[in-house]
């Protein structure tokens, strides 16, 4: 047994139905940047409860999650944790529990996944807030043109930040200025809207519950490009073939997705490089060679 602020337990108290009392409080495993319990109620419902011991460092870290955790569940074509309330420093959602995977997880995640993004579409690129890429501030301005968007706010700030440390002479800042030379054919393509994506959909932040089916969480989340979603899903598999062919079943992509997804696909890359170092520097250099 584990204790929460009595903060957090009288927002709980607040957002359920009357009479409904905290029985039991257990810590949990979470994400790598959040403490995490698991509340249990009189009533039976259980939050999940996220934490995080310097929340002030992270300002608005919770409140954009929860802003995009009902954005993402209001269509209903997918599930997600359903969000209660929220505060300074933490987050209380839904607790879903974590099941076998059905047979067709795969082709479900894909098919859900394009009606997600049908019934999502906008004008404009960017989210109603910045919000976090793991612990990276994630710039959203919203931008009425996407490659100006991708240039400026993803590839663009992925770099300077990484300049922010790296030798004027180093070749992902070389390549990287070559590529956004070139953005414009890079991305070249369909004249589509913006879509609402996770932002941050690897294997790691999708689950089945327990009658089988996909749920997702910890999103990234913000108005873009439907290929974007590729870029994270890709970089670490988890989501195979069928997966890919189910959406493409329900919302075809456009010929030369293959090679713009690449480049949705270094943003993550270059992520990771700022966030862990030199392991993903290699990497981003290949990806760079092959996109310049």
């Amino acid at each position: 047994m584990v204790s929460i602020p009595d903060e957090i337990r009288d927002a709980i108290r607040q957002a359920t139905v009357a009479g409904a009392e905290i029985e039991t409080c257990r810590a949990v495993g979470g994400g790598s940047i959040a403490d995490s319990q698991r509340v249990t109620m009189s009533d039976g419902r259980q939050w999940f409860v996220k934490r995080h011991p310097h929340s002030d460092r992270f300002p608005g870290l919770f409140e954009a999650e929860y802003r995009a955790l009902r954005l993402l569940d209001e269509p209903g074509v997918i599930r997600v944790p359903r969000p209660l309330t929220v505060g300074p420093g933490y987050l209380v959602m839904e607790a879903f529990r974590r099941g076998r995977p059905a047979t067709d997880w795969q082709e479900q995640m894909g098919r859900r996944l394009a009606q997600l993004h049908q019934s999502t579409r906008r004008d404009g690129y960017g989210f109603d807030s910045d919000n976090y890429l793991g612990t990276t501030p994630q710039p959203n301005d919203f931008a009425s043109d996407w490659i100006d968007f991708w240039r400026e706010r993803r590839l663009g700030w992925q770099l300077a930040l990484y300049g922010r440390q790296a030798g004027a002479d180093d070749p992902v800042l070389a390549l990287g200025e070559r590529l956004m030379a070139r953005l414009d054919d890079r991305l070249a393509g369909p004249d589509e809207p913006a879509v609402l994506l996770h932002g941050d959909l690897w294997a790691g932040n999708a689950a089945a519950d327990e009658t089988g089916q996909p749920v997702i969480y910890d999103p990234a989340s913000y108005y873009g490009h439907r290929e974007a979603e590729f870029g994270m899903m890709r970089l670490f598999g988890g989501f195979t073939s069928v997966c890919e062919a189910a959406y493409q079943d329900v919302w075809p992509l456009a010929d030369g997705y293959e090679e713009r997804i690449l480049v949705y696909r270094l943003y993550h890359e270059l992520n990771h490089l700022n966030l862990f170092g030199a392991m993903y520097h290699s990497q981003c250099v290949a990806t760079l060679h092959t996109l310049v």
